[in-house]
């Protein structure tokens, strides 16, 4: 494998909206994440992920796009976008866009002149019918919505504000490909794709996701613009598994770097229903599907993404950890179990100080499109709005948006303004001053991590091997030339007892003070820590 330097990376992303507001509209912007870079540059991460910062009428915030090439005014301008670039650049942290392709905003001028003019080869752009077919959006409903000015159906996946492009069509795809050249130009370290799977969907055939051209087009985007080995492209790949992921990120392929993977997010939703039915952490079954990914996806052959967390999801403390007596400690060990296996960690803002999914009490505070158009569906189907809440409480999208808790103070330090979502009000104690201050702290297990894999070869090429433990105890080794590392962490509250090799030569990290015989180990609520046998 030829390393780059993503292997040894940590990505950190930013939902812009949320991170931190400058001017007190109570909305984040480029500027205020500008003011924090010092604060990122502490953590110690190499790039950051920016979701979508461009022109957009904010239905699904940002990520229905009407400029490619220009700023949301509410994000700043151009000139800040630049700034942000040079100023990250002064701290060696490198900028990853946010790459909307499948679909644009019903606003773009493509799609406003498809509707006016039929006959115009941007009407070709996107994808028509006389009559809808079965296909659903991802939103709920219908993926049809039929247009009056030229009195047929488009296709749209998310929301009926989101015209799916048609990447059949080959002038789409170069004027695609020059837009991802302008961002390059402007000194942009690569792109995370968004559901980029869905790019080569056949709608006559009920394909919407891997469909028979996806990889040709890949390859084309590939050669037209991602030839410079430098630039990182990770895909959000939801129907992804290894041996699609090697399509994707085997370097003789020239596709990406690397895809996000779902199978894992998966196990967090009840089998066979949609997910609002979510379902309590199955250790064994995160043990098979993570470990089938280290091994299965092996160096040279692809390479794995590692995150718990993102903008689409919920807080992996809310959801699987603990919010109560261990939440610091179940963070640290969700840090720890992921960030020692062999991939590409990503970093959630807020992820790094064990922010916590939000109270929901009113349908008011809710903002997600996703959300708002569920509520609707299961008034529809006679479900109660305390059961949907319930439901949105957990799972909705708004729980990772709300804003960064940066202080215990006013609006978190967030904004002098009225915050677009409400703040969590756990904010007085759960923020950035309060992680900063105190060495032990979620923060700074992450800062030991993010140090540890730019130096540690063994986290870059080792193998992986899954440990036979009890049922809550997710234990693995990491084999690089002679060095053995041992890493262990029960996903429980309860007490495990465990029998460890003997012969420990170094501690690595922990979120625990161990004990001095390790032979047979008492392992208390959410232990963590990584060890280095003695060879």
């Amino acid at each position: 494998m030829t390393e780059r330097w993503w292997h040894r990376a940590t990505v950190y992303q930013i939902y812009p909206k949320s991170f931190m507001d400058s001017n007190g509209d109570g909305i984040g912007d480029l500027p205020g994440i500008i003011s924090k870079l010092d604060y990122l540059k502490e953590l110690g991460i190499t790039a950051i992920w920016l979701s979508p910062v461009y022109q957009s009428p904010m239905d699904d915030n940002g990520y229905d796009i009407s400029d490619y090439e220009a700023i949301a005014a509410e994000f700043g301008s151009m000139a800040d976008m630049e700034e942000l670039f040079s100023e990250a650049k002064k701290r060696s942290i490198r900028i990853i866009m946010d790459l909307v392709v499948n679909h644009t905003s019903d606003e773009h001028a493509w799609f406003v002149t498809a509707r006016q003019q039929p006959d115009s080869p941007e009407h070709d752009f996107y994808i028509w019918a006389n009559e809808p077919n079965e296909l659903s959006s991802v939103f709920g409903g219908s993926a049809w919505a039929y247009d009056e000015q030229t009195q047929a159906y488009y296709l749209h996946f998310f929301s009926r504000k989101q015209p799916d492009l048609n990447w059949e069509n080959p002038v789409l795809r170069q004027k695609i490909y020059q837009m991802m050249q302008f961002w390059i130009d402007k000194g942009i370290s690569g792109f995370r794709m968004d559901v980029i799977d869905m790019i080569g969907k056949v709608p006559d055939q009920l394909i919407g996701n891997n469909g028979p051209k996806l990889h040709d087009y890949l390859q084309e985007m590939h050669q037209a613009c991602l030839t410079d080995p430098d630039l990182l492209t990770v895909g959000e790949t939801w129907g992804a598994n290894p041996e699609r992921a090697k399509l994707y990120s085997a370097p003789d392929r020239k596709e990406l770097s690397m895809v996000f993977q779902f199978e894992h997010i998966g196990l967090q939703h009840e089998t066979d229903k949609d997910k609002w039915h979510y379902t309590k952490l199955d250790v064994p079954k995160l043990k098979t599907v993570l470990s089938r990914w280290q091994t299965e996806l092996p160096v040279g052959q692809g390479w794995n993404s590692l995150f718990w967390n993102n903008h689409d999801l919920p807080r992996i403390l809310s959801i699987w950890g603990d919010t109560g007596t261990y939440r610091e400690k179940s963070a640290k060990a969700f840090a720890i179990l992921l960030h020692l296996m062999r991939g590409t960690p990503y970093i959630y803002q807020g992820e790094e100080i064990g922010m916590t999914n939000f109270p929901f009490t009113t349908v008011d505070q809710l903002n997600d499109i996703e959300s708002l158009n569920y509520l609707t569906e299961a008034r529809q189907a006679g479900q109660a709005n305390d059961v949907t809440l319930d439901q949105i409480r957990m799972i909705g999208r708004d729980n990772a948006r709300t804003p960064m808790q940066w202080t215990a103070g006013q609006q978190a330090g967030f904004t002098t303004g009225q915050p677009w979502l409400p703040i969590n009000p756990n904010h007085q104690t759960i923020n950035v001053a309060q992680a900063l201050a105190d060495k032990q702290s979620i923060f700074y297990t992450y800062q030991q991590l993010v140090r540890l894999r730019l130096e540690a070869d063994w986290l870059i090429y080792g193998d992986y091997n899954l440990l036979d433990t009890p049922d809550q105890v997710f234990a693995y080794t990491r084999q690089w030339q002679s060095s053995t590392y041992l890493v262990v962490v029960n996903l429980s509250d309860q007490v495990q007892h465990l029998s460890l090799p003997a012969g420990i030569d170094e501690l690595i990290i922990t979120n625990t003070v161990l004990p001095e015989d390790l032979d047979q180990m008492k392992l208390e609520a959410w232990d963590a820590f990584c060890l280095k046998l003695i060879s």
